[in-house]
């Protein structure tokens, strides 16, 4: 077993069963469906037009390939869906290294090269980033191959394992036909996600945002900046906009599309469910920089007269963010802020104990307290969470330390 470049494999000549040229190496083409990473077939360039030499007729593999078959018997190649081409969808392409967390530029491609009795299997094992590969390529045929090696061996290499690699797709077709998932990406925490995307050209943080799943975009499209947020939400269908919204903070969704023209606010929000909808259209009635602008309207809220078990099954049907359960808040007649018990004290205390008996005195603001104000708040009381209820003390929203932090930093 060894290791091969494609680059080195590129241009070679092909030989058939009776050993006459018949053509050069032109692609070398992996299909993704049947085997991640196995080279189902290489493209040879003949007079006749491009031909497929299947995998299982390669012998040997070098300066010249040669094969069992005639290349009669080598069906034209036109093009096939759910088919990588090494080198036109990697060679000098963008990719996101899910390991080093950051966007590189593929240089070349390595395969290990395994013999059999049969025939020469081929697998793709990494993909080479560093300066070892562009100058393989920038010399290729200039100078002797042993020069060359011994060129190479001076230039630390710097590859990155198939597995950590995500390839970024433009086309939305060829990215559905390739069926590529963004699996190792969506396994990174959204913050990496983000640094990711930002560094990437509109039309590549379009694509991504295309294939990640929702949960996953919405978590990443809060981290993003406000202005890359816009752009991204522009780029997007309607539908797929409304699907990513949906699964983002109420407060947060609100933000977004506030800074969106009225226009395509309008559009996504028609898109959206009605429970959604109305949730981020009610804050979008607020004023931006106030509490109400900067508060979610998905928290946990408890009748005073419950019990420990009530909160704990109030907290199991929630389905909002892990920080608006920081804090339970305690509820009488008419929505009335009675009271707040951290989420530590549910933990620890039994299922029959009245939640009145923990309950302490909730913090709270106006809805329209300035965020300026808002912040203090949070710094002189070291606060979690904070509510916000309206002039007769009803609760309206609560405000979480994260979106504090999101106001300060892009304040």
């Amino acid at each position: 077993m060894s290791v091969v470049a494609l680059s080195e494999m590129l241009g070679a000549s092909v030989r058939d069963a009776s050993g006459s040229v018949c053509g050069r190496l032109r692609e070398a083409a992996v299909s993704p469906q049947e085997h991640a990473t196995r080279v189902a077939f290489l493209v040879v360039r003949t007079a006749e037009g491009d031909r497929m030499l299947p995998a299982e007729a390669v012998k040997s593999l070098g300066a010249t390939v040669r094969a069992t078959t005639a290349a009669s018997t080598w069906h034209p190649f036109l093009g096939f869906d759910g088919v990588l081409l090494l080198k036109r969808d990697l060679l000098d392409q963008q990719i996101i290294d899910v390991h080093g967390r950051k966007v590189v530029r593929v240089n070349d491609v390595e395969l290990y090269s395994n013999p059999t009795d049969s025939h020469l299997t081929l697998d793709v094992v990494a993909v080479d980033v560093g300066a070892r590969g562009a100058v393989r390529r920038l010399v290729k045929g200039l100078v002797p191959s042993f020069t060359l090696r011994a060129l190479l061996e001076k230039i630390p290499p710097r590859v990155i394992p198939w597995q950590y690699v995500d390839l970024i797709e433009t086309d939305p077709a060829r990215r559905v036909k390739l069926k590529i998932a963004y699996e190792g990406l969506s396994k990174m925490h959204p913050a990496d996600i983000a640094d990711i995307v930002e560094d990437l050209p509109p039309a590549e943080q379009k694509a991504v945002f295309e294939a990640l799943d929702e949960e996953v975009a919405a978590e990443t499209l809060e981290e993003i900046d406000p202005e890359v947020q816009v752009s991204i939400l522009e780029s997007l269908d309607s539908d797929r906009a409304a699907d990513i919204v949906e699964e983002m903070d109420p407060d947060a969704a609100a933000d977004l599309l506030g800074d969106l023209t009225e226009k395509r606010s309008d559009e996504i929000l028609q898109e959206m469910e009605p429970d959604e909808r109305r949730e981020v259209t009610q804050l979008l009635e607020f004023g931006e920089h106030t509490a109400a602008g900067r508060m979610t309207t998905e928290f946990v809220a408890v009748d005073d007269a419950g019990t420990v078990a009530d909160a704990v099954e109030a907290l199991r049907q929630f389905d909002g963010s892990s920080e608006a359960v920081a804090t339970i808040y305690l509820t009488s007649a008419g929505n009335r802020l009675s009271g707040a018990i951290p989420l530590v004290r549910i933990a620890i205390s039994p299922p029959d104990m009245r939640l009145q008996s923990l309950s302490e005195n909730a913090s709270t603001c106006a809805p329209d307290t300035p965020e300026k104000e808002v912040a203090e708040l949070f710094d002189k009381y070291n606060l979690i969470t904070l509510a916000v209820a309206d002039e007769h003390g009803r609760l309206s929203g609560i405000i979480t330390a994260d979106d504090v932090i999101s106001m300060l930093r892009n304040g």
